[in-house]
């Protein structure tokens, strides 16, 4: 686990990521979704890395499986990303999002699952770096329906959205272990 400076550290050893300081060239105003996706980044990496393919792949109780939150987090972002820049949905996109749900239609191992979470996790990051505060209320349509929003919507979104499924990652791993 390394921390928001790229430290190599045991995660128990650091304190939540918000609670670690500013991160260097962050926009104040996008500061704490940067934080809340560095700290699912890390929750990520700690609760699933070590789920067999099996566990990795069960329901309990009918719940969606850790593999599908891994596979969502990733797809959600590329997906919310794209509309962020005022694009819609490609067909390969709209392919993988129907795609989510089957084990055989993704990598199926936790470590490339959670490899691939946190890559689309990291271009978030790098997003709310890279955009200008003046563009953030710019607005912005998503779906078909052409839902309006805005950039900041979208890029909020993609943090809260990733925090909550990472909450189902880190519960449902501990089911699954029957911890």
């Amino acid at each position: 686990m390394t921390d928001v400076a790229g430290n190599r550290a045991p995660a128990a050893a650091l304190p939540e990521v918000w609670l670690r300081g500013p991160l260097d060239g962050f926009d104040p105003i996008v500061m704490p979704a940067a934080h809340a996706l560095l700290q699912s980044a890390e929750d990520l990496e700690r609760a699933a890395s070590l789920l067999t393919r099996d566990e990795l792949w069960a329901r309990p109780g009918g719940a969606a499986s850790v593999g599908f939150h891994l596979q969502h987090v990733a797809g959600t972002i590329d997906r919310l990303l794209t509309y962020a820049r005022g694009e819609q949905l490609d067909a390969a996109q709209l392919a993988a999002l129907k795609a989510e749900k089957d084990p055989g239609a993704h990598a199926s191992d936790a470590d490339a699952l959670i490899a691939g979470a946190v890559r689309a996790i990291q271009r978030a990051v790098e997003t709310l770096r890279d955009t200008p505060r003046d563009s953030l209320f710019e607005k912005r349509f998503v779906g078909r329906k052409q839902l309006p929003t805005t950039v900041w919507g979208l890029l909020f979104h993609i943090a809260e959205h990733t925090q909550r499924h990472t909450g189902q990652v880190i519960t449902t791993s501990k089911i699954v272990r029957g911890e």
